[in-house]
């Protein structure tokens, strides 16, 4: 007999349901939890279990849901079948069928269910053993709309669907999760069986539990407490309820490693946060993407995080934006950011960098110690220790056509309201007037002033309005 832990996993997940309580023109597959659409939620999970493939099932809106799931970049093999028409979910699995190996045991998964744990599934494998049905249920204290686990003693006889349910089978707080793992060569016999004998007419993947046993095959049941790993998400409300339960859960995991955050109910994680010791989270932050902190740094209320590494110390005051997309942001130790700062895809500032309110930095370099207080842009520049960059200047690194860059070298302070037309480098220790417009390099030390020349009229009067006619 072939070892548990060598058995092929192949994962199915029926994603074909129109969603209609969605209300709305996107798969419901395809709304996002915490960043992230329904259905990837479901195929980041079975790549922990290290299956040999996915299998997803698609209908309503699959040509809107088929490019995501086969997009470059996705954890394991997927392929995608069409179930047209919607026949249940047994005519569902039937449409997988052709895909499966006979050798593997098969996982079947919901795409409108995205919290189900890697662990969890584990187990439910591992009950299976490759020769045995294994069911995911739990307890529900109101089970209205849920299919039944029907037992004789330890073995389950049935699932029966609520509509199909006599009035004592509705007494039974026992359901099933939609969630099962099974042999695949059982499987696909069990599927050729099923029919449409029922109340809403359509063929039940529920029903290969009595095939079973009618085969004096064991259905065993795996019955979890977690509520969130069975939620299913059918309406906007149930999607906002999931969401925060969600975060919630996300927030007391950080605490639990001893971040410090103001308000956990305020708190959105879309995407993967690690802090080192010491960390201070303020009110309505959401962080996205990979997102690294640095030992003792503090974020204030109201930012949005993406895709940096923020070094130890640095402090982020509030309604500071950072997004560092592909290229990724850098903040060194010790720096200020903010408030209302934004930093853009390529910002890589050292230790001990001010970033004031109201500026903009993207594809630049600021080495130690220099600041850009107020009110500036830096675009595509090389800033060099210690500068100081004054309130309203920027770079100018976009020629219509092209980007250049601005090289401005250590001790240089910019005055206010400057503008750096690119390419164009300040030389070390260089000083430029405010209000200049500097498009050639400037020499180490020198003082670059370019403006026109102050005019004074003495005595002059404003322009009067006409009296209308």
């Amino acid at each position: 007999m072939t070892p548990l832990s060598q058995l092929p996993i192949d994962v199915v997940v029926m994603a074909a349901g129109k969603g209609t309580r969605m209300k709305s023109r996107l798969p419901k597959v395809l709304q996002r939890l915490a960043g992230v659409p329904l259905v990837q939620h479901v195929l980041n999970t079975a790549a922990q279990l290290n299956a040999r493939s996915a299998v997803v099932i698609t209908g309503h809106g699959a040509d809107q849901v088929e490019p995501l799931l086969l997009a470059p970049g996705q954890a394991m093999a997927v392929q995608c079948v069409r179930q047209e028409p919607q026949l249940g979910t047994g005519h569902a699995v039937q449409q997988a069928v052709p895909a499966l190996a006979d050798d593997g045991v098969v996982v079947v998964l919901s795409g409108d269910v995205p919290l189900t744990q890697a662990d969890t599934l584990q187990a439910l494998i591992e009950q299976c053993g490759g020769k045995q049905l294994a069911l995911l249920t739990i307890d529900f204290a109101d089970p209205t709309g849920y299919g039944r686990i029907v037992r004789e003693g330890t073995q389950v006889q049935a699932i029966v669907e609520h509509k199909d349910a006599t009035e004592a089978q509705r007494q039974i707080q026992e359901v099933y999760s939609g969630i099962m793992a099974v042999p695949a060569h059982l499987l696909k016999g069990w599927l050729g069986r099923i029919d449409n004998q029922n109340a809403q007419g359509e063929y039940y993947l529920t029903d290969v539990v009595k095939l079973a046993v009618a085969d004096g095959l064991p259905v065993v049941a795996h019955k979890i407490a977690d509520p969130l790993q069975v939620a299913g998400i059918n309406s906007p409300v149930q999607l906002a309820e999931l969401e925060r339960a969600h975060q919630l859960r996300q927030a007391q995991r950080l605490m639990e490693q001893g971040v410090r955050l103001k308000d956990p109910a305020r708190f959105d994680l879309r995407g993967q946060l690690d802090c080192a010791q010491d960390v201070e989270i303020d009110v309505n932050c959401i962080f996205e993407g990979q997102v690294s902190l640095g030992e003792g740094v503090k974020i204030g209320a109201n930012c949005v995080i993406a895709n940096c590494t923020i070094e130890a110390g640095a402090v982020i005051h509030p309604f500071t934006h950072i997004d560092g997309e592909k290229l990724g942001v850098t903040v060194g130790e010790g720096a200020l950011i903010g408030p209302f700062a934004r930093l853009r895809p390529g910002a890589q500032l050292g230790a001990e960098v001010h970033i004031g309110n109201f500026v903009e930095v993207k594809n630049s370099t600021l080495a130690k110690g220099a600041k850009a207080n107020h009110l500036a842009y830096l675009g595509d520049a090389t800033v060099g220790e210690r500068v100081n960059y004054g309130a309203g200047s920027i770079t100018a690194n976009y020629d219509g056509a092209n980007k250049h860059r601005t090289v401005i070298e250590a001790d240089v302070h910019i005055g206010s309201n400057c503008v750096l037309v690119a390419p164009v480098t300040i030389g070390a220790g260089g000083t430029v007037g405010g209000g200049s417009t500097i498009t050639k390099s400037t020499e180490p030390g020198a003082l670059s002033v370019a403006r026109g020349k102050q005019v004074s009229i003495a005595n002059w009067a404003r322009p009067k309005k006409q009296p209308k006619a």
